[in-house]
C-alpha cells in the first residue's frame, strides 16, 4: 500500500530540478510514490526526470504533450496518485531530509482531513520562516472557522498547496483538484474551498518545505497576460462562496481579499507589459462590477485611505472588450509555465505564497 502520494509538476527548471530531485531522494520510503509530472518542458528537464525516474526509489515519470499550466499539471499527478496521504512540491523549491515521513506521523497522530505547516522562504541567500496563519497549533479544528474575521490575515490567505498534507478522503470527495487552465492563482478557490466543504484540519509548526523566490523567470518580474488569470480565479471565489449557506458571513473577507489582490496589481502595474497593464485596470473594473455591490461597499469603507479611493475611480471605468485570442484568461492564451510561484499576484514555472505574519511580505500575501 502507499502511504504518501508526492505530485512534483516540472516545466523548464533544469538549473533548480537538481536540488528538488535530491530532496525528493533523502524523502524515499518504500512505501512512497513521488509523481514528477514534466508539463512538456522544453530545456534540460526531461533529461533530469528521465534519470530520476531510474534512480530514485518511488518516482513515476508522467508526461504532457502539451503545456498545460500548473493548476493542470497537478490534476494530472492526483488522477494517478494511489497514497492514502497526497500532498505537493513545486519543481524548483527542495525539502528537507526525511521531512515528509514526519509529515505522515503528524497527519496520523492527529487524524483530520489535512495538515497546513510553516515553510522556509528562500532568496538569494537569505531564509526567512513563514508561518501558517492558524493560532492553534496540534489541536484539531474546523476548517470554515479559519476563514474569518474579514480584517485579519487567516488560513484562506496562505494558499500554497505544498504547505501541508492531504488524506485520500478529501480527493474522493472531489477537494483536492484544481481549477483546469489557471495559470496563476490556481491555489486560491481550491484552499476557499477545501476551507469551505472540509470537516477537519490543524496546524503544526514542522518545517521542511523551502520555497524560492526571486527566480529569474518569475512572471512577478515579466509581467505578462498569464497574471491576470487571478481574475477568474477570484471570480470563482465569489461565485462559489456566493453559494454556500453562510454566504452573508464569508463573502465580505472573499471581496475583501479580491479588493486587496487588485490593489496591489494596480499599485506594481509598471511591472507589466502595456497592453496588459490596459486590459488588466479593464478587467479589474470589470470585477469590482460583478462583485456584490453592497458587500464590496462595505469592503472598500473598511478598507479606506488611498486604496478605496482607487478602486472607487476603477470601478467607475468603461467594461473591458472580450479577450482576443492570445489575451484571454483561458488555456492557451499568452504561453504557459507550470503556474503561479506567487499565487495570484504573479507566476512563475513553479508554485506558491505566504501569510502577513512575516516582515516584508510576498506580494501574494496580499489579504484584507
Amino acid at each position: 500500500m502507499v502511504k504518501l502520494s508526492v505530485v512534483v509538476p516540472f516545466f523548464n527548471v533544469q538549473t533548480y530540478a537538481p536540488d528538488t530531485l535530491t530532496s525528493l531522494r533523502a524523502n524515499a520510503r518504500e512505501d512512497f510514490e513521488f509523481l514528477l509530472v514534466d508539463d512538456c518542458s522544453s530545456d534540460g528537464t526531461p533529461e533530469l526526470l528521465e534519470r530520476a525516474a531510474r534512480e530514485i526509489p518511488g518516482a513515476v515519470l508522467i508526461r504532457h504533450e502539451h503545456n498545460e499550466g500548473l493548476a493542470t499539471a497537478r490534476n494530472t499527478g492526483l488522477d494517478a496518485a494511489r497514497g492514502e496521504y497526497l500532498t505537493f512540491l513545486d519543481g524548483d523549491d527542495w525539502l528537507a531530509p526525511g521531512y515528509y515521513s514526519r509529515l505522515v506521523a503528524a497527519a496520523e497522530d492527529l487524524g483530520c482531513d489535512f495538515l497546513r505547516t510553516d515553510h522556509v522562504s528562500v532568496t538569494g541567500r537569505n531564509r526567512g520562516i513563514r508561518r501558517a496563519p492558524v493560532p492553534l497549533r496540534g489541536e484539531v479544528l474546523n476548517p470554515r472557522d479559519a476563514i474569518l474575521p474579514s480584517h485579519r490575515t487567516t488560513s484562506v490567505d496562505y494558499p500554497y498547496a505544498w504547505a501541508g498534507i492531504y488524506h485520500r478522503r478529501l480527493l474522493d470527495r472531489g477537494l483536492l483538484h484544481f481549477t483546469h487552465g489557471l495559470r496563476t492563482a490556481e491555489d486560491r478557490p481550491w484552499i476557499w474551498k477545501l476551507h469551505r466543504e472540509a470537516e477537519s484540519f490543524a496546524a503544526i509548526g514542522e518545517l521542511g518545505v523551502f520555497y524560492r523566490r526571486g527566480v529569474a523567470t518569475s512572471l512577478t518580474q515579466i509581467g505578462d497576460v498569464r497574471q491576470l488569470d487571478f481574475i477568474r480565479a477570484f471570480d470563482q471565489v465569489i461565485e462559489e462562496t456566493a453559494q454556500d449557506p453562510a454566504a452573508d458571513l464569508l463573502l465580505p473577507k472573499a471581496v475583501r481579499t479580491y479588493c486587496a489582490v487588485i490593489s496591489h496589481h494596480i499599485g506594481s502595474i509598471e511591472r507589466f507589459e502595456p497592453e496588459v497593464a490596459r486590459r488588466l485596470k479593464a478587467m479589474s473594473a470589470g470585477a469590482l462590477r460583478r462583485m456584490p455591490q453592497g458587500v464590496l461597499d462595505e469592503a472598500l469603507g473598511a478598507m479606506g485611505g488611498d486604496r478605496a479611493t482607487m478602486l472607487r475611480k476603477l470601478r467607475r471605468r468603461r467594461p473591458a472588450p472580450p479577450p482576443g485570442p492570445g489575451t484571454g484568461s483561458g488555456p492557451g492564451s499568452g504561453g504557459s509555465g507550470t503556474g503561479s510561484r506567487d499565487s495570484g499576484t504573479g507566476s512563475r514555472p513553479g508554485t506558491g505564497a505566504t501569510s502577513a505574519t512575516a516582515s516584508a511580505p510576498a506580494s501574494s500575501e496580499v489579504a484584507a
